[in-house]
């Protein structure tokens, strides 16, 4: 298998400058996933890994050879696309061993390589069978066996899974995760959907308008989120953010919104300190919301009013109103409320996010 370089990447389509300057190092064995709204770039740096798309500057180096001019059929990588592209007039079997054939492997290679990969995948019975016989799921898992059977350095994989319904695309996903263990195998994988990126990857990549926004493993991107849009994007629901001033009294440095004054932590006063009198943004997840007991110190908790409950079986989510704002609180299946109510809730402090305001960089 091999390491995959991104150094200085960029695309530009006329006057759109769809990548901008893309560094990334995918080591040997990796899982990584891009991922980010519509357009943000995440396809087209795929593509452009793949050779499907020309580089407008930059270098890529798959294992130790730059790739910049080579054609994407020397290129060593195998790719499966959202809409599967098998052909329909052949069976399952002549759609996997197509690629080998085309590079006049022996016949042996090839039915030894086509039944691992039916056997890895689940789908041996489904060899005799063409396309449309198939449902969308097994569709999908053809597809992947075709590029698996290519034995290749590098995995791509462009949104292959939102063709399928929600709960398939969960057993997909488990399946991919399973995939990719056992055929320990470096894979770039692109999706707009971050749970799909958080459930996958080793590490993620969050892109907007071209820009890698942040690098990191999962829980780091959840956690510390390194701006305001990566804290929002990442989680789902996503995060509440509230505009608020920063004020000090008492020793203490305060936040204060229209209905909501909370203390900022010890920790964190040094870094909000010279803010004082500016205005910041407060983030906070609804997860880290909760119905406030007699035990929460009265500087985390503030008044509400239900405006909508969703009860989701093994949670509700609860919007409120928090003053002019509204807020998601994610809260426990016993709490029993009902539009309109006023209620008191509670902040966890320690999982207290602020960014600034002008930069949206986290404070």
């Amino acid at each position: 298998m091999a390491q995959v370089m991104m150094k200085g990447l960029n695309k530009k389509y006329d006057e759109v400058h769809a990548v901008k300057d893309v560094n990334l190092h995918i080591r040997d064995k990796e899982f990584v996933v891009l991922v980010g709204p519509s357009g943000c770039g995440k396809s087209t740096t795929l593509r452009m890994v793949a050779g499907l798309e020309e580089i407008t500057a930059g270098e890529i180096v798959i294992g130790d050879r730059v790739v910049n001019d080579l054609p994407p059929k020397d290129r060593d990588i195998a790719m499966v696309f959202q809409n599967y592209a098998l052909y329909p007039h052949m069976t399952v079997y002549d759609n996997m061993a197509f690629g080998l054939k085309m590079r006049k492997f022996p016949k042996a290679e090839i039915a030894k390589r086509v039944q691992d990969a039916a056997e890895i995948l689940g789908i041996q019975e489904l060899l005799k069978r063409k396309p449309r016989q198939l449902s969308g799921g097994q569709r999908q898992r053809v597809a992947v066996g075709r590029a698996i059977v290519r034995h290749p350095q590098v995995f791509l994989f462009d949104e292959p899974l939102s063709n399928l319904d929600a709960k398939l695309r969960v057993q997909m996903r488990v399946e991919l995760k399973r995939l990719h263990d056992r055929l320990e195998t470096t894979a770039i994988y692109v999706t707009h959907d971050q749970v799909e990126a958080m459930t996958l990857g080793d590490r993620v990549v969050v892109m907007r308008d071209g820009w890698i926004q942040q690098v990191g493993e999962p829980l780091d991107l959840y956690s510390k989120p390194a701006n305001k849009f990566v804290a929002g994007f990442i989680g789902s629901p996503a995060m509440n953010f509230v505009d608020v001033t920063i004020t000090e009294a008492g020793g203490a440095v305060w936040v204060e919104s229209p209905g909501l004054r909370v203390r900022v932590p010890a920790a964190r006063t040094d870094r909000l300190r010279p803010y004082k009198g500016a205005q910041v943004t407060l983030g906070v997840r609804p997860e880290d919301i909760h119905v406030a007991s007699a035990s929460d110190p009265g500087e985390y908790a503030f008044d509400a009013v239900v405006d909508v409950v969703e009860p989701l079986g093994s949670e509700i989510l609860l919007d409120v109103k928090v003053g002019p704002n509204t807020m998601v609180a994610r809260v426990e299946p016993t709490v029993r409320v009902k539009v309109h109510q006023a209620m008191r809730l509670a902040l966890e402090p320690e999982r207290l996010h602020f960014f600034d305001t002008k930069t949206e960089l986290a404070i």
